[in-house]
């Protein structure tokens, strides 16, 4: 499937089920790497805007690049109002933005589907000097409770691609090399959703590796999904627990 356009059938469950981000790690955007209310940022692959939508309520100016039609449509309902924000329908190897237009980028929940070597020539390009990028991941903790790795195992025996999109992809010497030697810093916290069933079952359909209805193994999965949360829910509700983690520098 052209990424693209992968989640063209998901922005309801993306909009209902993806977390935000946690406040913690907003603040450290703005009071340890520079972002202020009056910063122009570039958004790329900024989705249905869940990123965007905090950046703007610290007063900041955001560009929102995304590619696929439904996810921006998405981001412009619920944004367009918003005076300092706009979006374009660029990529991030070609973003349509001008020269040296933006002083920070943030990639959040997005890198990891981009063509590495053409988007650090067009950061390079839309950036003005001294600009920083900022990628972010909600990265799903995977072990340590039984729930987290069963729904794991899960995704890896009904996922139709999870191995080979799965962010975690991405090793520390790949971030290393997309940052200009010694700039690249890194961060992290904590956060987690509560699901009953319906909001497990629509945060699993909000991935674009999660079978959808008519696939063969969409039936299977949900079963195994139910018996899972029967298992492991605690008063009708299950944690769904990330780290945010975040890696910023100069490219």
């Amino acid at each position: 499937m052209n990424n693209e356009e992968r989640f063209s059938d998901r922005v309801d469950s993306y909009l209902k089920y993806r977390p935000s981000y946690p406040k913690e790690a907003v603040d450290y955007l703005y009071d340890s790497i520079g972002l202020r209310s009056n910063s122009r940022i570039a958004d790329i692959g900024s989705g249905t805007g869940i990123f965007a939508k905090l950046l703007l309520e610290r007063g900041s100016y955001v560009t929102g690049v995304e590619p696929n039609q439904a996810m921006r449509v998405a981001a412009e309902q619920i944004l367009g109002d918003k005076p300092n924000f706009q979006t374009s329908s660029g990529s991030a190897e070609s973003t349509g933005l001008q020269d040296q237009s933006v002083e920070f980028i943030v990639c959040a929940q997005a890198f990891h589907w981009f063509d590495r070597l053409a988007a650090r020539t067009e950061f390079r390009r839309i950036l003005k000097p001294g600009g920083k990028v900022i990628l972010l991941w909600n990265s799903r903790l995977t072990n340590g409770t039984p729930f987290r790795e069963e729904y794991d195992q899960l995704l890896h025996t009904y996922g139709t691609d999870y191995e080979k999109v799965n962010h975690k992809n991405i090793s520390h010497e790949i971030l290393h090399s997309f940052f200009k030697e010694g700039t690249m810093q890194e961060v992290r916290f904590r956060m987690s959703q509560l699901f009953d069933f319906e909001g497990l079952k629509g945060r699993l359909l909000s991935s674009s590796y999660s079978p959808t209805p008519g696939h063969p193994n969409y039936d299977p999965m949900m079963k195994e999904l139910r018996d899972l949360f029967d298992r492991n829910n605690q008063d009708g509700l299950v944690p769904f627990e990330y780290e945010t983690e975040i890696y910023w520098g100069e490219v």
